[in-house]
């Protein structure tokens, strides 16, 4: 279908908020943050999956906020399709709002963004000291607000409720599951997967239960991740972020090069030739979903020393382990302390969990906040709620579609007895498939400069 070029006609009261979530299963965070809005704001909230297309009666319609979501892979163009984007650019009159994550690569791609679709309002991770050196020294951005990448969902807190076992009941001493990230990202990205390697190393002997991987393929998603925190008497962690904020998209490029050129090559090496002149250029190190999960389900958390967003405080929330291990023997006395690991736990989940003071209700106040202070108001009319709703609407047959094509991408994204073997005879239909989504799905334009 082609779009007209006229502006969008219909005005519409609340809030178009545009989000990518593959058809799979998936860490159930993004939907958590996805779905606050529309379950706690006062504005009029319709969410569009970018992942079933544009729909058709979209471009008629003029929304007073248009949000864009964090999942949309940091708006490079790589789940928005021409059809968004020219909708986007068309949508003069409306305020718009970009979340963001990751926001420490592909920067350039994401000022150019910005810039070219006047976005009003970017929340960023990025702590208020130095946004100087980023949105305000590559954007016109004129509004910025810091906030955290997740909060507590009513969802996490029941399942918290439906699986936790008591501290006796426990069978895992210290569980964890991280990744190696890219070199580019610096030595804080690869304290990920340092922590659980070194920690397996020291903790050889002791007699602890262990359950720690730093593999991809060991990841665990769903329930069977809340189960795993249920059986933990206590999880590894770090901040979550990165030590190198790429803002010219140098490091990056350099990387990539330095990579191909000898692919053996370790961090070590990287880092001398590399990465030292770039570390802790930026500070971009924030608390995680898994801080407030295991604050959740009460496991006792050893974590390497950092700031947390001055939420979480040493030996008041967690136990400190010192980045070089140097303290590991005390770390092990203190987690064997039945009666301090359970002060700990407590701690935490009272200043994280029962506080509600990070609890998605009082973010999605502050969004609210926001948006009254900028002139926006939650009245809308029952009749700019049908015609909303008609045109964001997909058919049922569409969406039921969409939903199988997702369905047969789970032989690819998860792990299981007997992937390899099936995989391989089923590799011609995999790839009909591929072929066939490939040409259905929308086009989608990597480049943003050739929007009108």
């Amino acid at each position: 279908m082609r779009i007209a070029k006229s502006k969008p006609s219909q005005p519409i009261h609340g809030v178009l908020l545009v989000y990518h979530h593959p058809l799979v299963i998936n860490a159930p965070t993004i939907m958590e943050h996805v779905n606050s809005f529309s379950r706690y704001s006062r504005f009029k909230v319709w969410a569009i999956n970018t992942e079933f297309g544009f729909p058709r009666g979209l471009s008629r319609l003029q929304f007073q906020v248009i949000l864009l979501h964090y999942s949309l892979s940091g708006f490079t163009g790589r789940q928005l399709s021409d059809k968004f984007l020219r909708y986007l650019k068309r949508s003069e009159a409306s305020y718009k709002i970009a979340f963001f994550q990751d926001e420490h690569h592909f920067c350039q791609r994401r000022f150019e963004f910005l810039n070219r679709f006047d976005i009003d309002c970017v929340y960023t991770l990025i702590e208020p000291a130095y946004l100087k050196d980023v949105y305000q020294k590559f954007t016109k951005v004129p509004k910025l607000v810091y906030n955290i990448p997740v909060y507590v969902s009513d969802d996490m807190i029941e399942k918290a409720q439906k699986y936790a076992k008591p501290d006796s009941a426990r069978t895992i001493d210290v569980g964890y599951r991280g990744r190696q990230l890219k070199y580019y990202m610096g030595k804080g990205a690869q304290e990920k997967y340092e922590i659980g390697m070194r920690f397996r190393e020291y903790a050889a002997g002791s007699r602890l239960k262990l359950d720690i991987e730093t593999k991809e393929d060991t990841r665990l998603y769903g329930n069977a991740w809340y189960r795993f925190l249920s059986d933990c008497k206590a999880c590894l962690g770090v901040e979550a972020g990165v030590s190198i904020f790429d803002t010219e998209d140098i490091v990056r490029m350099e990387y990539e090069r330095l990579i191909t050129e000898n692919p053996e090559i370790t961090f070590e090496q990287m880092a001398e030739q590399l990465l030292n002149h770039w570390e802790g250029n930026i500070p971009y190190r924030t608390i995680s979903p898994r801080h407030f999960e295991s604050a959740a389900f009460r496991n006792c958390q050893i974590l390497y020393e950092g700031k947390y967003s001055d939420i979480m405080k040493p030996m008041v929330h967690y136990i400190p382990l010192k980045k070089d291990f140097s303290n590991f023997d005390e770390v092990m006395r203190l987690f064997r302390n039945e009666q301090f690991r359970q002060q700990i736990t407590e701690n935490c989940y009272r200043d994280l969990i029962a506080s509600g003071k990070y609890s998605y209700k009082y973010f999605i106040d502050g969004f609210d906040q926001e948006l009254l202070a900028a002139g926006f108001t939650p009245h809308i009319t029952q009749d700019e709620v049908k015609i909303a709703a008609a045109a964001v609407r997909f058919s049922k047959i569409y969406k039921t579609y969409r939903w199988l094509m997702g369905v047969s991408k789970i032989p690819y994204y998860h792990t299981y007895p007997g992937k390899k073997v099936i995989l391989f005879f089923g590799y011609p239909i995999f790839k009909m498939y591929g072929r066939l989504r490939e040409y259905l799905k929308p086009a989608s334009n990597t480049s943003i400069s050739n929007i009108p």
